[in-house]
């Protein structure tokens, strides 16, 4: 039978490369692969006795997951976590579950592609898909990335406002993320690991001031564990379900996908041998699960914080409470009315000061600004490794500042649009 042939299999010698697809009745050059990703340092892994577990390996392995994750804790999975809390209490934490273990799923495929092919999904798909499909799909995965980010700065931007109690209007607070994004991308000039160790960071900061918030809502815990592990939502209708679907949509983010194949291929790996791919293959995982582990406790707190701290509170009742509080100034964002509360990331700070005390708005905000920055760094990298695929770009500045200016002229302008008031607490 004559024809064209499928994308060639990875067998044999083949194993561990693609090459581009030929036609037999239409033979010619193949298509050249895309140069090599930005982040083109190769951190070394450490020999051990074969067939052994090996911490020193993981911890050689240990990074992309990480960088990964940070995906699932960005201002978007915050305030959909928030919200998911406000609206059915403890009763969608099982969802939660679930999408990081389909997460991990998805990002468990990505990575074992980047480690047995040695290119990640942007170049994949250069190589495999025709000029105009894969020129449409660039430019989907690039405004999808945009999208993303701009749900990043403008969390980041939040987190400004609220650091300095409204004097950082959401413009101001747009520009200095421009800003600092830029610079923060040079953090990669001085070594993979060191950048990798400040993403670690971001995380921590994240972890422990969710945790705080956590520990002073003390939310119920009988409640709390049959949310999580009864699949089930008693009495929920559409508003639930929305959120639901808004859990899965936050988790499952596409741009991660083609972000994770891409740093995979920072490790080492002797792909001429089965057992080195193998093994890489296992600590990835490893390494990603422990990373998602982290990124669903942190999503956790966030979630049952909201569920003990705003389930079914009215508008007048986040009211009284702000107007009682030393924030008193803050309560004029709530309307004085028995509408259900629609929280955002900007009133959650608010209310948690209000429940707890200024401390916990202060700290709220700096895990805000914590998420908001690393995926706004990620979400860089992300757009520079399928912009490297797609048109051979490979300045990850010039990247940065284009998204970043077109999220700008894009992002409203007025804060009220976003519900931000500019409040000074006296």
């Amino acid at each position: 039978m004559t024809g064209d042939k499928g994308p060639q299999r990875l067998s044999g010698s083949s194993y561990g490369s693609i090459s581009s697809p030929t036609s037999p009745t239409s033979p010619g050059p193949q298509q050249a692969p895309p140069r090599e990703t930005y982040l083109s340092e190769k951190i070394p892994i450490p020999d051990t006795k074969p067939g052994t577990f090996s911490l020193r390996k993981l911890w050689a392995f240990t990074g992309p997951g990480f960088l990964m994750s940070i995906a699932f804790l960005d201002p978007g999975n915050i305030e959909s976590d928030l919200q998911a809390g406000a609206v059915a209490g403890f009763k969608l934490l099982w969802v939660l579950l679930w999408a990081t273990v389909l997460g991990l799923l998805c990002q468990r495929l990505a990575a074992r592609l980047g480690v047995v092919t040695g290119k990640d999904l942007g170049e994949v798909c250069h190589l495999y898909y025709p000029k105009v499909p894969r020129t449409v799909l660039w430019l989907t995965i690039e405004l999808a990335i945009v999208g993303s980010d701009m749900q990043e700065v403008i969390g980041t931007a939040i987190a400004f406002n609220l650091l300095s109690a409204g004097r950082i209007p959401l413009w101001g607070g747009v520009l200095i993320t421009i800003v600092d994004t830029f610079f923060f991308l040079f953090l990669d000039n001085y070594g993979l690991r060191k950048l990798e160790a400040f993403f670690g960071l971001l995380i921590t900061i994240m972890a422990l001031t969710f945790g705080y918030e956590y520990v002073v809502a003390r939310p119920e815990q009988g409640a709390l564990l049959r949310g999580l592990f009864l699949p089930s939502c008693p009495g929920c209708g559409h508003p639930e379900l929305l959120q639901a679907v808004g859990i899965v949509g936050a988790i499952i983010m596409p741009h991660n996908i083609y972000l994770h194949s891409a740093l995979v291929k920072s490790r080492e790996i002797d792909r001429a041998r089965r057992a080195d791919i193998r093994e890489a293959n296992m600590y990835f995982l490893i390494e990603a699960t422990i990373a998602l582990s982290v990124s669903f406790i942190i999503n956790l707190f966030v979630m049952a914080v909201f569920g003990q701290a705003f389930y079914q509170k009215t508008n007048q009742a986040a009211f009284n409470i702000c107007a009682n509080s030393s924030l008193h100034d803050y309560a004029k964002i709530f309307p004085m009315n028995n509408a259900t509360v629609a929280v955002d990331i900007y009133q959650g700070g608010v209310i948690l000061g209000c429940l707890f005390g200024p401390a916990a708005l202060y700290i709220w905000a700096i895990g805000l600004l914590a998420a908001g920055q690393s995926s706004t760094m990620t979400g860089t990298y992300a757009g520079q490794f399928v912009m490297e695929a797609g048109v051979q770009w490979r300045d990850l500045r010039l990247t940065a500042t284009s998204t970043s200016w077109v999220q700008a002229i894009l992002l409203p302008q007025p804060p009220d649009q976003l519900g931000l008031q500019a409040t000074t607490p006296s």
